[in-house]
């Protein structure tokens, strides 16, 4: 059984692939200028939570 001869069969399937790309690429670069634009304080702050032990 090959899932190919399936999505021939569905109309459109085309577009799916450049959905998920666009989906992909958006939420990677919008990750990316989050972590460039964060504040640096915050970032320390996170990295170093799972270390903290005063906090309990």
């Amino acid at each position: 059984m090959k899932f190919r001869h399936y999505l021939e069969s569905i109309a459109g399937v085309d577009i799916y692939p450049m959905v998920s790309l666009l989906i992909f690429f958006t939420f990677f670069t919008g990750l990316a200028i989050w972590a460039f634009r964060a504040n640096k304080q915050y970032i320390t702050d996170v990295k170093n939570l799972p270390l903290d032990k005063d906090n309990n």
